[in-house]
């Protein structure tokens, strides 16, 4: 295992001076080919990047992985491929160089600073169609996964924050921008090496360590944990790939995160998991995941897509790179077999947050349509709203002022010329994108919410323009203005 992180410094350096950012390489390739990479598909920046210029030959060497010559790397990376060589980062022939690991530009932004980061991972399996070929403890890069979790994860400034199964340590980097201390662990010593790299090749400090869930972080507490754990539900026969596999049956490395994450979480603290999850014949899948969840916790949990039990599986052969290979089909035939056998109809992808020290408000939401990138301040407002209502009797509800967000938009159905509309729906166009019917009466209150009268004052105005009883439209409509801050509709002024 290579343990030279010295040379991250004048890495960076060159980095640097070769403009090698996210925002240049992008421009530098071009549109489709950016596109036609995202693809894996590398003919079209292959030939964008032929002047043998720094930044071309990074773009080749590290991002398309073809070999560059020797010449054209020492400009690129002046004094520095033996080393990169020794560190395990490169390999060299007598005239030519080729990477042995990726190193990628990465644009990220948190608490309002936009930065320019690296990420060095693995090579990206099956470019141009090649065989996928990953070893047990290969260590994956930026994905489509890390990606959501970012999106995900809330990014208000923190005092310490922990990255749990950190991988090349994606996470941790982000974390870093809005944490005073930052913890990341994983069971993958090369993973390991690869994080402690990335965040001196980004100038970041955060404390690495090796060990199994919460086990190196035993008796410690954290503001926010983040994790997308090795969740994938297999029957754990024949190779395991450790960025995707626990080891442990079905979900149950899930349900072990969400059950005893909490005991690690400051009062207050979020746990946030990137996951999948059994649903299994005969037992709604929010029933089932609510009973993971602790009457000390406020949770939110969102199940964004569902998979048939063969969707699922194709997706994970074709990930380990078995898809029309010799044994494919007996793979696919056992995996398929023990899903049956174990009473699992279909998987869940989502994701779990978990507050500790709330009085147990849990909303299980079943949510597949659109929501606003990153989600993660959305997540935040659901607890703000969850704390906003704990404790609140209808009388003090009846005393306070209110506002309609700004994003809402209210849209009718009905035939032109019609005296009322068949329909009212109120949409937000932010965050989770809701929207809901709504009636007359609370249409009417939603628009009246300015923060300026009470919602005992704007209800009494309701109940008078509609010739209603006051008390009874008070005892209908008060239960929906909870809904309507519960769901983000409406803020406290």
């Amino acid at each position: 295992m290579p343990s030279d992180t010295d040379v991250a410094g004048p890495l960076r350096e060159a980095l640097l001076a070769a403009d090698f950012t996210y925002d240049r390489v992008a421009e530098a390739i071009g549109e489709d080919a950016h596109r036609a990479l995202g693809r894996n598909e590398t003919l079209p920046a292959l030939r964008r990047t032929t002047s043998g210029g720094p930044l071309d030959t990074l773009v080749r060497l590290f991002l398309l992985q073809t070999t560059v010559a020797r010449k054209e790397a020492d400009r690129a990376l002046p004094g520095l491929v033996d080393r990169l060589c020794n560190a395990g980062l490169l390999e060299q022939s007598v005239s030519e160089v080729a990477a042995r690991t990726d190193c990628r530009p990465y644009a990220t932004s948190e608490a309002g600073q936009d930065r320019d980061l690296w990420i060095v991972s693995d090579l990206t399996p099956g470019l141009d169609g090649s065989p996928v070929a990953v070893g047990p403890d290969h260590v994956l890069g930026i994905s489509s996964a890390s990606t959501s979790l970012a999106q995900l994860t809330m990014r208000e400034p923190v005092g310490s924050a922990l990255d749990l199964g950190t991988g090349c340590g994606v996470q941790a980097l982000h974390l870093a921008g809005h944490a005073g201390r930052v913890v990341a662990t994983d069971v993958n010593a090369r993973a390991l090496w690869m994080t402690r790299l990335n965040a001196a090749l980004n100038e970041v400090d955060v404390d690495v360590r090796d060990g199994s869930f919460f086990e190196p972080v035993a008796g410690e507490r954290f503001d926010l944990i983040s994790t997308n754990p090795p969740f994938v539900i297999s029957p754990a026969t024949g190779e395991r790939l450790v960025y995707r596999d626990s080891g442990l049956p079905g979900d149950r490395v899930v349900e072990h995160i969400v059950r005893t994450g909490p005991d690690h979480l400051a009062d207050g603290g979020w746990l946030q998991v990137l996951a999948n999850w059994a649903i299994v014949d005969g037992q709604p899948w929010d029933q089932r995941l609510g009973s993971w969840l602790r009457d000390d916790c406020d949770a939110l949990v969102v199940q964004r897509e569902t998979l048939d039990p063969a969707s699922y599986v194709e997706l994970w052969l074709k990930d380990s790179g078995h898809h029309g290979g010799p044994e494919y089909a007996a793979r696919y035939d056992t995996w398929l077999s023990w899903l049956e056998e174990t009473g699992i109809e279909g998987v869940g992808f989502g994701w779990i947050n978990v507050r500790l020290g709330g009085a147990g408000s849990h909303q299980l939401l079943e949510w597949p349509y659109g929501v606003e990138q990153p989600i993660g301040p959305a997540i935040h407002a659901w607890g703000d709203a969850v704390t906003d209502l704990r404790g609140l009797t209808d009388d003090d509800l009846l005393a306070m002022t209110l506002r309609a967000r700004g994003d809402v938009q209210q849209e009718t159905v009905g035939r032109p010329g019609a005296e009322d509309p068949e329909a009212i729906v109120l949409r937000q166009q932010r965050g989770f994108r809701r929207a809901r019917t709504a009636d007359t009466i609370e249409a009417a209150f939603v628009g009246a919410c300015d923060g300026d009268l009470t919602v005992g004052q704007l209800l009494g105005a309701v109940a008078q323009l509609t010739e209603r009883d006051a008390d009874t439209l008070r005892t209908t409509y008060l239960p929906v203005v909870r809904e309507l801050v519960g769901e983000g509709f409406l803020e406290l002024s």
